[in-house]
């Protein structure tokens, strides 16, 4: 069981949503919070809800694509809280869905950028500062189920969230020598304005070409898809979730035990294609060779 109080937890995309949830069950346990967000509204108000339930809170609004920024926020925290116990890496955008060759190059740019390469400078400005205390720590990076199986016409989303998974894979293994516990979250539809966050759309990457307008197509998958948020895991549940996980060290972090099979099916298809192999006789040579390089 982790003793959350008096622990510093940086928390970006925090002014709704998952992270925001994060943060009050983090709050509520006596953790000191740092809510990171681009949308500095929403900020303002969430910071204040934090507030009302006397959970000691630090906003800084922020661009996490912008590796430039990051430098402040620890700098900002470390001022008013001293040592950092947790990052969520929790800042992400769903993007626009389409076909292949329709996707925009700006889109997948900024898709990238954020759900990516957002949570690769978090980790390399925010870890060395864990280390540095020699309390450990733990990092939650939040993907999506998305990273567990392939989903069409969602490439980018899918391809970041499928590197996030991996990248906590691979950092679960670095880390734990320095009692830092790597978690990534991967949760299904959750009430959330995720298909919304082109609001915030940082200038960089918005396509200033003119744009047809959206299709009667275009217009009944978002309206689908706005439905099935809608209907989707109530947000706060998440965030009670992720204590649970974390209390017993999970390296994934699961909320929606329905899409089991579903990713059943992938490691069946993975695992008879280790079969075909195994049986190939191109490959017989090295049934008995032990594999290198990755574990920890």
């Amino acid at each position: 069981m982790i003793d959350y109080k008096g622990k510093t937890a940086i928390i970006t995309g925090a002014a709704e949503g998952i992270g925001l949830s994060i943060a009050k069950a983090f709050g509520k346990r006596g953790a000191q919070i740092v809510l990171a967000d681009i949308d500095g509204e929403q900020l303002k108000i969430a910071a204040e809800d934090l507030g009302r339930r006397d959970i000691a809170v630090l906003s800084v609004t922020m661009d996490v694509a912008d590796p430039a920024q990051w430098p402040s926020l620890v700098e900002q925290t470390q001022a008013r809280f001293g040592d950092i116990h947790i990052l969520v890496n929790n800042a992400g955008v769903g993007g626009r869905n389409g076909s292949i060759e329709s996707t925009n190059h700006k889109d997948w740019q900024w898709v990238t950028d954020v759900n990516m390469m957002g949570v690769l400078y978090g980790m390399q400005y925010v870890v060395p500062q864990i280390k540095r205390h020699g309390a450990g720590g733990h990092i939650i990076n939040v993907a999506s189920m998305a990273g567990m199986m392939g989903v069409p016409y969602a490439g980018a989303y899918t391809a970041t969230k499928g590197a996030v998974v991996s990248l906590s894979e691979s950092w679960y293994q670095e880390l734990k020598r320095h009692q830092i516990f790597v978690s990534v979250l991967c949760p299904a539809f959750v009430q959330t304005r995720i298909n919304l966050s082109h609001r915030n759309k940082q200038e960089r990457y918005k396509d200033n070409k003119a744009s047809n307008p959206p299709s009667e197509k275009q217009l009944a998958a978002a309206a689908h898809m706005q439905r099935v948020i809608d209907n989707g895991l109530a947000v706060d549940i998440v965030g009670e979730r992720v204590i649970e996980a974390m209390n017993a060290n999970e390296l994934y972090i699961f909320t929606h035990p329905n899409y089991r099979q579903l990713v059943q099916q992938r490691y069946r298809a993975i695992d008879a294609a280790f079969e075909r192999a195994q049986k190939s006789p191109l490959l017989a040579h090295i049934l008995d060779e032990e594999p290198v390089g990755f574990t920890g």
